[in-house]
């Protein structure tokens, strides 16, 4: 039988709370009553992802220009990374979600309407609601001591056996896959993938598993195209130090790579992409950039009929990322670099805007 609450457990909990650009606060806030079809968790560990970061400095993605609405509703918890256990269940939470109080838990990065054109199409990660955890009213994100599951979150089983950091990388691991199904890569490609974040390594690790002849890393930092290495690429290339675009057309005889995947945020890594395909490739996007790009769109079309996908989320990814993980197939190692309490947040995500030595910061509440 369903509980509404499960024993022991507290009335308020500590949670970080987003009122504004630059304004994010340690608050103490009740925990949350778990309504019907609702799940409470508490909150193992939650990553802060570089889009947490691009909203807390302002980005117009976020909070609306010109072109497009404001996107967050403050005052609203972040976090959308995150493996948390079950400690109570709405009335019916346990039919609708298979899960039991005491089982680890991860629900996938958006809470789908089930309803709109998309959701009924099963393209429930183009949701037209669009509610990630971690910025909307409705989904609250994880870097609390305790979140709730909406009564529409899709929500998977976590094996015990994976690590805390293996559990908390489910979520950009999911993104990194749908980004590398989306390249449609094949046996003898060469394939470059710019950024080794977070992303960036998990696509590298993902490609890994698709085989490519060659696969190329680029980052502007060397100690993570060391752990992207690790993770299985055969080349890596340090955008300080040398021509990225140069570099693959000598690595391809001067006819450039064929596939292109852009995870570093950045617009220049656009155009560096458009001159090192070669004429038919493939361009994936799939960053939150920080700023607006421009480019000569002949190159897309007259100059190389270039394939251009935009890659969103990790829909139909989180089942498979799972068992890869608990298979050992997926490397994650050195991937998570850092992890923080609750109180030390403004710090973790100061470690994620300027990079350095981090790659991957945990919360911890």
């Amino acid at each position: 039988m369903s509980t509404c609450k499960g024993p022991g457990l507290p009335k308020t909990m500590r949670a970080v709370r987003c009122h504004g650009p630059a304004d994010y606060r340690l608050e103490e806030v009740p925990v949350p009553v778990p309504g019907r079809l609702e799940t409470l968790v508490r909150v193992e560990a939650c990553g802060v992802c570089a889009s947490d970061v691009k909203c807390f400095s302002g980005a117009p993605l976020f909070w609306g220009d010109a072109h497009r609405p404001q996107y967050v509703e403050p005052p609203v918890i972040p976090g959308h990374e995150f493996v948390g256990r079950v400690v109570a269940l709405g009335p019916g939470a346990s039919e609708a979600t298979g899960t039991a109080v005491g089982d680890r838990v991860i629900s996938e990065q958006i809470v789908p309407c089930r309803r709109c054109r998309a959701c009924l199409a099963g393209r429930y990660h183009l949701c037209a609601q669009n509610h990630v955890y971690g910025f909307r009213q409705a989904s609250q994100g994880a870097m609390a001591e305790y979140m709730v599951f909406p009564p529409t979150a899709i929500v998977h089983r976590v094996p015990e056996e994976l690590t805390v950091e293996q559990a908390a990388l489910i979520e950009p691991l999911a993104c990194s896959m749908h980004a590398v199904e989306r390249s449609q890569m094949a046996l003898g490609d060469v394939v470059v993938i710019a950024g080794a974040g977070t992303l960036g390594l998990g696509m590298v690790a993902a490609a890994r598993l698709r085989t490519p002849a060659t696969l190329v890393a680029v980052d502007r930092f060397e100690h993570r195209l060391a752990v992207a290495r690790k993770l299985g690429a055969d080349a890596t290339i340090c955008v300080e130090t040398s021509d990225p675009v140069g570099e693959v057309l000598d690595l391809t005889d001067g006819y450039g790579c064929d596939v292109y995947i852009e995870a570093t945020g950045h617009p220049d890594a656009v155009n560096q992409g458009l001159r090192m395909l070669r004429k038919g490739g493939t361009f994936v996007e799939f960053s939150v950039m920080a700023g607006d790009t421009s480019t000569d769109w002949t190159v897309i079309g007259d100059a190389k009929e270039l394939t251009i996908y935009g890659a969103h989320l990790g829909p139909w990814c989180y089942p498979k990322v799972i068992a890869y993980l608990r298979r050992g197939m997926l490397v994650t190692d050195g991937v998570v670099t850092h992890r923080m309490a609750l109180d030390r947040f403004r710090e973790a995500f100061d470690l994620v805007h300027h990079g350095g030595t981090a790659i991957k910061v945990l919360l911890i509440p």
